[in-house]
């Protein structure tokens, strides 16, 4: 069995828990400006931009996918760099390069501009997801690793699915989209600032530095590594397909239940609210509960609720809004078990971050990348609805997928170590 996650440092034998809550913290406010930056362009898209720029859904599609496929590959190689030269001096930088990309994002006109512009910021955002969870496992005393990584990653959901598709109609009332994307970007700054005077590499890693590069096979040792690339897989093309087709499957020229924006804007962000609860509650749970049990558990609910959502009319929107919510919940609930715990408890000893990044990145770039790209085209083709059953297939393939991880939940694990 591969060798659990090292605590973060202490300091002449006590705990440091003032540490451990800033740097929680920190990661959490970066990882909410990541899905900010991320999910600011559907609802803008759909409101506005598309139509302004003569963009159409399968353009959408490619553009949410690019960002996916150059995520994935960024934290592959990035999360891996990480692990050698320090977490801060990947996560500085890449906090304020895709602060600065969300700031072009307003300032190019063509497809092509946008979508180099966005290839870059997925380069930057892919960095900061497997160092940070890399870093709040580090900070986090075991009994809190789950907690604490479920809220770093619960802010993605939070600020870029909840908050994104209300900020985004809301500014549209007194601004154009250039200028909400250069608001955005700006808190980005700051907190990038804040990193690095903050974050510190803790000693397991720094005398790690020194030693040989372990050999591939190494990172793969663990069986949950392959399932959590595969199971992530399936949790992304959930979550990716309906967050980017969700605000043209509801409002504009090609929609489906042609509701209004800002009716638009109420339902969308359903999925951010659920997201949010579902990213947090889904790993601290796992804490009591089990991580496999809890995957298996996502899975299914997620698919229960999107058939329901799927079943219910424009004239509904309060149904709409709450088998939404629970299917969002659901869904990035196993995206933060599988991408956070799972992950960093099936790495080798000073490779968290890599097994984090080749994990996240093969769920990024076949879930995030390609699977929206193939929604898009599915939505030009047949009609935008057909893309939610689309993303309901990943869900299904999830829990047959999910039923084989090996438990290794602290209170868990010695249970199932020869399993």
């Amino acid at each position: 069995m591969a060798a659990a996650a090292p605590p973060a440092e202490e300091q002449g034998g006590k705990w440091d828990r003032s540490y451990e809550v800033r740097a929680v913290l920190l990661l959490t406010l970066a990882f909410g400006l990541v899905g900010l930056d991320r999910w600011i362009l559907p609802p803008l898209f759909a409101a506005q931009m598309g139509e302004q720029l003569g963009l159409t859904p399968a353009d959408l599609g490619n553009l949410v996918g690019a960002l996916g496929v150059a995520w994935g590959v960024s934290a592959i190689f990035l999360g891996a760099l990480s692990d050698r030269v320090g977490r801060r001096k990947v996560l500085v930088p890449a906090v304020l390069l895709f602060s600065l990309m969300s700031v072009l994002s307003g300032m190019v006109t063509t497809l092509l501009g946008l979508m180099l512009v966005r290839i870059v910021m997925g380069v930057a955002e892919g960095a900061v997801a497997p160092t940070g969870v890399a870093t709040a496992v580090e900070a986090s005393h075991p009994r809190r690793r789950g907690f604490n990584n479920g809220l770093f990653q619960s802010a993605f959901a939070l600020l870029g699915l909840a908050l994104a598709p209300i900020l985004a109609t809301q500014l549209l009332k007194v601004t154009t989209w250039p200028y909400v994307f250069m608001v955005v970007s700006v808190p980005g700054f700051i907190v990038a600032a804040l990193l690095w005077i903050t974050i510190r590499d803790p000693m397991t890693m720094l005398t790690a530095r020194a030693a040989p590069a372990a050999p591939l096979r190494a990172i793969f040792s663990h069986r949950n590594v392959p399932l959590a690339m595969f199971a992530l897989l399936c949790a992304m093309s959930g979550i990716f397909v309906i967050s980017a087709m969700m605000p043209s499957y509801l409002t504009g020229p090609a929609s489906y239940l042609k509701l209004s924006v800002e009716q638009m804007g109420f339902v969308t962000s359903a999925i951010g609210f659920g997201g949010f609860l579902g990213l947090f509650g889904g790993p601290a749970l796992s804490d009591r509960f089990g991580r496999r049990n809890m995957a298996v558990a996502a899975f299914v609910f997620s698919a229960v609720f999107l058939w329901l959502f799927l079943q219910t009319g424009a004239d509904r929107q309060v149904l709409l809004f709450v088998f939404l919510f629970f299917a969002a919940l659901a869904n990035f609930a196993a995206l933060g078990l599988i991408a956070g715990p799972i992950a960093a408890e099936a790495a080798p000893l000073g490779l968290m971050s890599s097994v984090a990044g080749i994990v996240i990145g093969a769920g990024e770039i076949f879930g995030g990348g390609v699977a929206p790209a193939i929604a898009g085209n599915i939505a030009q083709a047949f009609g935008i609805q057909y893309t939610l059953w689309f993303a309901m297939g990943g869900q299904l393939l999830g829990i047959a997928v999910a039923l084989f991880f090996r438990e290794t939940a602290p209170r868990f694990a010695r249970v199932d170590e020869t399993a």
